[in-house]
């Protein structure tokens, strides 16, 4: 432990009265709503929060135990902040604990964006909506400061910079989710070939080693999943059966979490007719103003998509599809990192395909962010300066989008 540093406070024991374990999930529930409410700023943001909470605030673990669940979470696909809350909620009360700590801190946003959802279904046409245009603003400046601060994290020399390049190239040339499932696959598979750098540092121990038989059928469930949804979904030819796929399968393939996401679920919804690009887009820049994780953009996309007075359960059902696999995939993977952390091979191939994900994310910013935003030169001009507002002078999320949504009704529309 680093000087300076609190030890933590003792876990609960599994073998402790219902009380007790009542006591932990009220305790886990309670945070994880709060911080549901209050974490705006997107995955990174939501990082400093927990450990805020977490390590210095309450104790539960050290900063070498939470740095192990972060690692094991960025190198998992999925939304690594709300993978995070789930280890740490089953880290302290166990997978009733996990599960808790996840409704707590996405239902905030998700409620938010299935409300919004309801709204923009009950605008009818959105094509002329001025605000709509100024959301789509908002959503080129958002990516475009995403794909810099990935590119200069994940594609630091120029090896990795040509790979994101060409993964770009080859998702313009051939769109839809088979093209950005093959590009990841390359970029792990170049990794591999290219120069292992020094070897990781070995993981300290988790605090959850036990459990592998649930740990591996989770892993087997998560696989089983991910084969066997679309031929359920050719099979029966039901929507709702083909949706619960497409979420899932975007859940499931996205690495590097947060943005990464609005390429891969725009090859799911769009392409289908489910939904235009004017009400997806829309939902992207919505979904910059509220709290929680940015996943929770599914429960928008669920609710348009299924329409009517229901339309909350095409929200709730996308939203339990793109969350799944994460969950399986910590449940799963957690009782064995401390296997994988210490290989060089397991490193070399993240770094490969983490520079694919970059050249993923610069294609969508090109199309459908750019192609669909930018109409003129005073267009750009005002993206630039949210651009800049978001980067330079640290302007709040929901503040910009509030502001490009009311420039875009009656400036720019």
């Amino acid at each position: 432990m680093a000087p300076g540093d609190a030890p933590a406070r003792r876990q609960p024991d599994a073998r402790q009265g219902p009380g007790a374990k009542l006591t932990a999930l009220a305790e886990v529930g309670g945070a994880f709503l709060k911080l549901g409410l209050m974490s705006f700023g997107g995955p990174v943001a939501h990082l400093g929060y927990f450990r805020r909470e977490f390590v210095e605030r309450r104790r539960w673990l050290d900063d070498a135990a939470y740095a192990d669940i972060v690692a094991l979470c960025q190198f998992l696909p999925g939304p690594a902040s709300s993978q995070v809350v789930f280890a740490l909620g089953m880290r302290r009360a166990g997978p009733a604990g996990a599960l808790l700590g996840a409704l707590g801190f996405l239902l905030p946003s998700a409620v938010l964006m299935i409300l919004f959802g309801y709204g923009v279904a009950s605008l009818g046409g959105l094509g002329g909506a001025g605000w709509l245009h100024g959301l789509k603003l908002a959503a080129v400046a958002v990516v475009a400061l995403a794909v810099w601060a990935m590119a200069l994290r994940l594609c630091p020399d120029w090896p990795r910079r040509i790979l994101g390049a060409a993964a770009a190239a080859a998702v313009v040339l051939l769109p839809g989710t088979l093209s950005q499932v093959g590009v990841i696959g390359a970029g792990a598979l170049l990794g591999l070939c290219g120069p292992r750098g020094a070897p990781p540092t070995p993981a300290p121990a988790s605090g959850l080693t036990r459990g592998h038989l649930w740990a591996a059928a989770s892993l087997a469930l998560f696989a089983l999943l991910l084969a066997g949804l679309p031929v359920l979904a050719r099979a029966t030819g039901a929507k709702p059966v083909a949706v619960f796929d497409g979420f899932y399968r975007a859940g499931s393939l996205v690495f590097g979490g947060g943005h990464v996401v609005l390429p891969l679920l725009r090859a799911e919804v769009v392409p289908p007719g489910w939904i235009g690009d004017d009400a997806f887009l829309a939902g992207y820049g919505a979904a910059q103003a509220v709290p929680g994780p940015l996943f929770t953009f599914a429960g928008y996309l669920g609710t348009v998509i299924r329409g009517g007075r229901q339309a909350w359960m095409g929200g709730a059902l996308a939203l339990f599809a793109i969350f799944l696999p994460g969950w399986l995939l910590v449940g799963g993977a957690y009782p064995f990192w401390h296997l994988a952390r210490g290989k060089t091979w397991a490193q070399s191939a993240l770094r490969g395909a983490n520079a694919a994900v970059v050249g993923i994310l610069l294609a969508a910013l090109y199309r459908p962010v750019c192609t669909e935003g930018i109409r003129n030169a005073t267009d750009a001009a005002a993206a630039a300066a949210a651009a800049v507002l978001l980067g330079r002078l640290r302007m709040p999320p929901w503040a910009v989008v509030l502001l490009l949504a009311a420039l875009g009704q009656w400036v720019l529309g």
